[in-house]
């Protein structure tokens, strides 16, 4: 999970300043020499993290802070708002030219996952800016980009525009804008071509496509996983060509947080979008304050809202909650709701935002996820009248079932078990206003 050993070390520190009742200059100069250390760790740039620590320590050693009722919340808050401004103060929205089609020039080095993610953008801006996207393949060095777009687009909808590999890519750019401005598409993504590290020939041909198709926006895709690696080819890539924002990759792995916390300082541009898994709709917005907020260990309420507007109908919400008042809550919609969670991506994220739930506590929760699979088995291998009434279900059908699922019986009464325990306490609730309030709230969250 993105920046966990980062925001462990925080909140260990943090934890120590809670535990004194006033705080002193010594006790605020102490945790921020161990800011510093944590930061370098994670391989933030030395002149970022100088800067952050010397506006943190001058803030929060303030007589305002220092004299408050509770100083510790006081500092963790200057350390929340300098974060938010480090990482660019709040989200920047892609730039689109007011000429038709807008050009989205992606660029990066190999390895970072800059294909995938060009495909997972022209995804997100169709589905959430009602845009009509072309993918065009500049990349003709490597082997297999072309078809990897191909692939990629197929799977999220998207047409690729490609003129195979022996074409100049600054004329396949040029063609590719001439197609999409002919039938209709308003934004092209190029794909460029990457290399293993920044060379002069790379930068002429990324200069070469700027000059002929004059991109609104130059997106520079950064592996998040390389650290300080990933600052430097961003300053290179910024000095060549200007770049007009940052896609981070790979923040669902285990980043450090230096390519996060730096890129905006050295180059001076936003992070504008954050993949956040592999699957082809795990990308964000960059949320500047919502990082800091995840970092802090303060989780991430409006990220997980978003997320389970986007899985949830409203109006579906409003009729499961209905069903669990009027103890009408059937096996089948338990296993829509199941699916709901599920597209709201991985358990371990989702709890990650969660207030209060830390890295180290997610360790020992010991997420199965499998057995939502197992789960969804069971339900699955059931006529419409067991899932309808599992009341009916003897020993036989059981057994019936555990051949269809491949799981056991033991696993179907867990599943029963847990399902009838649900709708007891929903009978509960319905009894008072705050629980029906409740219920309300479970039915949009998928539960």
């Amino acid at each position: 999970m993105a920046f966990e050993s980062l925001s462990e070390k925080l909140n260990g520190i943090f934890k120590k300043l809670r535990g004194k009742g006033r705080l002193t200059e010594a006790d605020v100069k102490e945790a921020m020499r161990q800011v510093r250390m944590v930061l370098l760790e994670a391989d933030v740039s030395y002149k970022v993290v100088k800067d952050f620590v010397k506006t943190v320590s001058e803030k929060a050693a303030g007589t305002e802070i220092l004299e408050s009722l509770n100083p510790a919340q006081m500092v963790i808050k200057v350390v929340n708002d300098e974060l938010t401004a480090l990482m660019g103060g709040q989200a920047v929205k892609l730039n689109y030219s007011s000429k038709v089609p807008s050009v989205v020039m992606v660029v990066g080095l190999q390895g970072a996952g800059k294909t995938t993610n060009t495909a997972k953008l022209a995804a997100w801006v169709k589905k959430h800016q009602n845009k009509r996207p072309l993918l065009a393949a500049c990349d003709v060095y490597r082997p297999a980009a072309i078809k990897q777009l191909e692939t990629v687009g197929a799977q999220v909808g998207i047409p690729v525009f490609q003129m195979g590999v022996n074409t100049d890519p600054v004329d396949i750019a040029k063609a590719a804008v001439a197609h999409g401005r002919m039938h209709g598409n308003d934004v092209i993504f190029l794909d460029t071509a990457g290399r293993l590290h920044v060379d002069e020939a790379l930068m002429d041909e990324l200069r070469n496509i700027k000059a002929a198709v004059e991109p609104a926006e130059i997106l520079l895709t950064v592996d998040a996983m390389t650290g300080q690696d990933a600052v430097n080819a961003a300053s290179a890539f910024h000095e060549a060509l200007g770049i007009t924002g940052v896609m981070l990759t790979k923040m669902d792995g285990d980043a450090r947080g230096g390519a996060a916390l730096s890129v905006r300082a050295v180059t001076g541009q936003p992070i504008k979008f954050v993949g956040m898994g592999e699957k082809l709709d795990a990308i964000e917005v960059f949320h500047p304050d919502r990082m800091a907020s995840r970092i802090l260990g303060m989780g991430d309420v409006l990220t997980l809202i978003e997320k389970a507007e986007q899985a949830v109908d409203e109006k579906k919400a409003a009729e499961m909650a209905d069903k669990l008042m009027k103890n009408r809550f059937t096996l089948q919609d338990y296993l829509e709701q199941m699916r709901s969670i599920k597209s709201m991506g991985s358990m371990e994220d989702i709890l990650g935002m969660v207030p209060g739930l830390d890295a180290k506590q997610l360790k020992g929760a010991k997420i199965d996820e499998k057995a939502m699979a197992r789960t969804e088995a069971i339900i699955l291998s059931m006529t419409q009248k067991e899932r309808d009434n599992p009341s009916i279900l003897n020993a036989s059908r059981k057994k019936r079932i555990a051949a269809g699922s491949g799981t056991s019986v033991v696993e179907i009464n867990r599943l029963l078990k847990g399902f009838e325990a649900m709708n007891q306490m929903a009978k509960q609730m319905a009894g008072t206003k705050k629980g029906r309030r409740m219920a309300k709230k479970a039915g949009m969250f998928g539960f």
